[in-house]
């Protein structure tokens, strides 16, 4: 039987929970769990192993464990990867208030790893606070969080996700609301083959990048909770949004579309945006109204065919 992009996610977080599971705990270890690959050096702690790789380029790689810890790079090129995805967790500690990883170096990579039960006084705490420079995930696991990823604004900066899935994040209770992931103005966003689901406020994918690039992805809102839209375009965006599956659930703060375009500002164009091929429709039980795109921008955006449940329109203008 062939395997379809949504159960090969659905594979994948189950798979990552069970494993997760096994991992023993370290706070403070002495079997020094993190290993600068390019030395063969380990570490302790994992500041000392960013440290170590200071404005030059190397890998962490992690050992199978929870691990009490976060850490902040301020320059160089950092892969950060799990010895075994799944497996290596960053559970429950934010360096600076913000993150599990304070990322600001020239750029960085993560790979195979996990966080989870990160929160802040201000309600913004993240798996990952990006602050400058390129940013590519894969095969990670977001969760129980306020936020999965948040970063600032680098407009010649680049962020990628790919294989990943973002469980029960999001919050309104502080100032402003925290997402799933929320992408600031960056050149570009590109988000592949991930997952969204249960999240707790928000949106699950809001950003404010000039291009994205959307593609087989399932926004799975059915168990969500004071949930908003499941993509957010705040200040417009060009790009490609395709072969995605949406469920809109029955508990939203706001239900009134499943994308918005430009809702916020038009700091970029919106002309040319291609959303086509998408599957859209209600949790089981639920039946009101709503548009699967909401578009503030006054851009020609471009709709190919999608498939609709009854209740959506198709294209709303606003």
């Amino acid at each position: 039987m062939k395997t379809t992009p949504r159960l090969a996610l659905a594979a994948f977080a189950v798979s990552t929970a069970i494993t997760i599971a096994a991992a023993p705990t370290f706070a403070q270890s002495e079997d020094a769990p993190y290993t600068v690959v390019e030395t063969g050096r380990s570490y302790a702690r994992l500041q000392e192993a960013v440290d170590a790789i200071g404005d030059a380029r190397g890998t962490i790689r992690f050992g199978s464990a929870r691990f009490a810890d976060c850490a902040v790079q301020t320059q160089g090129d950092v892969a950060y990867v799990a010895a075994v995805p799944g497996q290596a967790v960053l559970d429950g500690v934010a360096c600076e208030g913000k993150g599990a990883l304070v990322l600001r170096g020239r750029a960085a990579r993560i790979e195979g790893l996990t966080f989870a039960n990160i929160r802040v006084s201000d309600k913004n705490g993240s798996g990952v606070r990006l602050e400058h420079g390129s940013l590519s995930v894969s095969q990670s696991w977001f969760r129980d969080s306020e936020q999965g990823i948040l970063t600032g604004d680098d407009p010649q900066g680049v962020v990628k996700i790919d294989k990943s899935t973002f469980t029960r994040l999001g919050t309104c209770e502080g100032s402003g609301c925290a997402h799933s992931i929320y992408i600031g103005n960056y050149g570009a966003l590109t988000v592949t083959n991930s997952r969204f689901e249960q999240g707790t406020g928000g949106h699950y994918v809001k950003t404010r990048a000039a291009k994205v690039a959307i593609l087989n992805c399932s926004f799975d809102d059915s168990h969500g909770r004071a949930t908003n839209y499941m993509i957010d375009l705040s200040d417009g965006a060009t790009g490609r949004i395709a072969d995605n599956w949406f469920v809109q659930g029955r508990d939203k703060e706001n239900y009134s579309a499943f994308i918005a375009v430009a809702a916020e500002h038009q700091n970029h164009t919106s002309g040319g945006l291609v959303i086509e091929n998408n599957d859209a429709r209600f949790a089981p039980g639920i039946e009101r109204r709503s548009a699967f795109v909401a578009d503030w921008s006054g851009d020609a955006v471009k709709l190919g065919q999608n498939a609709l449940s009854a209740g959506l329109t198709r294209y709303e203008k606003r």
